[in-house]
């Protein structure tokens, strides 16, 4: 198969990757080792991402926003941050920037169905599922790709969205650096008596952030309970009465009684970030190139950004007719990406290993900047502002970020 360039990983950042190439007229082959999801089902996903205004402006701008809002997408309107060991608290309102939302909770499973309906519909762009990417060839005028299938590929441009523990990462001989936190994230779907009110609420304990993020449904929320993993594991063993119980004792009553918690899963978590995101016709996407955790809400959003800014500017060499593997294109994606990455990964870890300790000077100091910064009206939508992708330098296809539904 000849194409213009092959994306390992048919996941959010990898499809819409894909989808951005290919309605700019590129010819794409994905590959990935499981099947994308085909349908949209009633019950809802364990796994969900909270979506910013600069994500949903590249959803927006590939025209997959309206099959997201027809499925299930809850706006994001307030978010309520509180240590459980200390009287620090902060508070963010969309009303504060006038906007509408801070974004949005869309389920993962949600997101690829739309991604690869809209897929489905470009000729030019193929998917081999399941099928793993064996082998990199660097040739004269490209690269040959193999899979699994034995079918080989030639194409200018290998993408790697295959995610943290990235194949094609290891096949380009790129370092990663980062180690793991020794914990695990928890997920499941809870059903309280309260409704949420279309706001997110996260509380620091001991063992973690626990967040409770809103869904369509006012009375359920999806859960994010990041803990050691030793006690994580025992609380994946408990029985669902149980588990319950805990999860109340640790999140309050803020929503009332937690009347029922679906089935639970879990994953591990760390941080990591490559010491390249490009090599000789090789790019690195999302996790593939850094990895951070979960309690800012980052991670996919990132990963949107680096496949916004690659598909800018492979598509802007591409309908110049040049070479889109070319070492001059992709070094330009490397600066515009990893610089901002980097930053949102130190500036994660620090909040993670401040809010990990019990140290009391520390604590008394997180408590403080929290109480303080919630005072200070231009720190805190500052603050906003760039979390929410209103600021930065962001590519074409995320900007246009004011919500209008």
């Amino acid at each position: 198969m000849d194409c213009d360039l092959v994306i390992a990983g048919a996941g959010m950042v990898g499809a819409t990757l894909a989808l951005a190439c290919g309605q700019a007229g590129m010819r794409v082959v994905i590959v990935d080792s499981q099947v994308p999801a085909a349908d949209f089902r009633d019950e809802y996903d364990l796994r969900v991402s909270a979506i910013t205004l600069a994500s949903r402006a590249i959803f927006r701008n590939l025209g997959m926003w309206q099959d997201l809002v027809q499925r299930r997408v809850c706006p994001l309107r307030e978010m309520y941050v509180w240590d459980a060991r200390g009287p620090g608290a902060i508070h963010f309102d969309a009303a504060e920037l006038g906007e509408a939302q801070l974004g949005y909770i869309i389920e993962n499973r949600v997101v690829m169905y739309a991604a690869h309906t809209h897929i489905a519909r470009l000729p030019a762009v193929s998917i081999k599922c399941p099928v793993m990417l064996d082998a990199i060839e660097m040739r004269e005028a490209g690269v040959a790709v193999t899979l699994s299938d034995g079918t080989v590929c030639t194409a200018q441009l290998v993408v790697g969205a295959d995610g943290a523990e990235s194949h094609v990462r290891g096949l380009a001989g790129i370092n990663s650096r980062g180690g793991s936190y020794d914990q695990i994230a928890i997920v499941a779907t809870v059903r309280t008596s309260m409704p949420h009110g279309e706001a997110a609420r996260q509380v620091f304990l001991a063992s973690g952030p626990l967040a409770f993020l809103p869904l369509c449904d006012p009375s359920l929320c999806s859960i994010v309970w990041s803990c050691d993993t030793r006690y994580g594991k025992s609380l994946l063993d408990l029985e669902d009465s149980a588990f319950r119980q805990e999860l109340q004792a640790s999140f309050g009553d803020r929503l009332g009684a937690i009347e029922w918690v679906s089935a639970r899963a879990a994953f591990p978590l760390g941080f990591a970030h490559a010491e390249r995101y490009v090599d000789t016709r090789v790019a690195l996407v999302g996790d593939a190139a850094h990895r951070i955790h979960p309690l800012a809400g980052q991670g996919v959003n990132l990963g949107l950004l680096d496949a916004a800014a690659l598909a800018e500017i492979v598509g802007g060499a591409f309908q110049l007719d040049r070479d889109i593997g070319a070492s001059g294109v992709l070094r330009r994606y490397e600066r515009w990406r990893k610089g901002g990455n980097l930053m949102m990964l130190a500036v994660s870890d620090a909040f993670k290993r401040a809010f990990g300790t019990d140290y009391w000077p520390v604590r008394a100091a997180r408590n403080f900047g929290l109480t303080v910064a919630d005072s200070l009206g231009p720190v805190k939508r500052l603050i906003m502002r760039r979390a929410i992708g209103l600021e930065g330098d962001l590519p074409p296809l995320a900007r246009s970020v004011r919500a209008e539904d």
